[in-house]
């Protein structure tokens, strides 16, 4: 997904030494500013696949649900993300104490007609078939707390990453929440969201519909953004791959279980904020160096 560069690795925020320093010492905590790469290197290792609002399933999504006639009722980018998180907000009911079987968005949506609660990963899920549907390519985003492979539970949490093509990047949007988290202004990633909160930047705010506290959401959240992974195949209404790709801090060790019995099978694991970020529309291959840390 991005051309060929070479280069250091570069800690964000910190200053405190070189990588070789990171790796023999503790795992930076989640208070402070995380430590990542931001330059890929040689080898393509890792290809990211994502539907187009083309797709027959999306099709069938956007004009089952009139997400088309949600999102015009808005004339900006971020007017129609906040619109269909409204309206994911409005139609899922959350049960952290319910599990679903379901992955398959339409599914998870049929199901709430009758009454089924979810828990975050189906809003995080929904929410990125509707965004893509709408022609945003998004994606569900798995958040780690630090010691999520010791905690029998609430290890983690679940939302949506959207690239935002107005303003070329990736942006949070919590539609369980209903909280899209703004920093002066412009839509942050989980990565700079982390960054932001541990700074406790002045501009750091959110963008709500409902009478979300933002404050306290963020209160909530901070600990989980640790480790952050996302399905490396995002397409809808084919047979997909099982691979996911997980980001994790310079000196983290590689985290294999999730709240001590999920085993995370078919993870990969990279540094580097630029192959985890890559541009979804100029071409599906992240890269990386076949000497990382996978």
């Amino acid at each position: 997904m991005h051309k060929t560069f070479t280069g250091l690795l570069i800690l964000l925020g910190l200053g405190l030494g070189s990588p070789a320093a990171w790796a023999q010492s503790a795992a930076p905590s989640f208070e402070v500013p995380l430590p990542f790469s931001t330059t890929p290197t040689t080898i393509a290792a890792y290809s990211f696949r994502y539907s187009t609002p083309e797709d027959f399933y999306l099709q069938t999504l956007r004009d089952r649900y009139g997400l088309e006639a949600i999102a015009a009722q808005e004339s900006t980018t971020l007017g129609k993300v906040k619109a269909l998180s409204l309206w994911v907000h409005n139609r899922l009911v959350h049960d952290g104490r319910i599990a679903s079987t379901k992955t398959d968005p339409m599914e998870i949506l049929d199901d709430a007609l009758v009454g089924k609660s979810v828990q975050c990963v189906e809003f995080g899920r929904v929410m990125a078939a509707v965004l893509t549907a709408m022609g945003m390519p998004a994606r569900p985003l798995f958040l780690k707390a630090a010691d999520a492979d010791k905690r029998g539970s609430a290890g983690g949490h679940v939302l949506t990453e959207v690239w935002l093509e107005e303003f070329q990047k990736w942006a949070v949007v919590d539609s369980q929440w209903d909280v899209l988290p703004t920093l002066n202004g412009v839509p942050v990633s989980a990565v700079e969201l982390q960054h932001a909160l541990a700074k406790k930047s002045a501009g750091l705010t959110g963008e709500t519909s409902t009478d979300a506290k933002i404050k306290f959401y963020y209160r909530w959240l901070q600990p989980y953004l640790y480790y952050f992974d996302t399905p490396l195949d995002n397409r809808y209404g084919v047979r997909t791959g099982n691979g996911s790709l997980m980001l994790m801090p310079i000196g983290a060790k590689k985290l294999t279980t999730f709240q001590r019995s999920t085993k995370l099978s078919g993870m990969r694991y990279t540094t580097s904020t630029a192959v985890f970020y890559p541009n979804p529309l100029e071409t599906h291959q992240a890269q990386e160096h076949p000497n990382s840390i996978d």
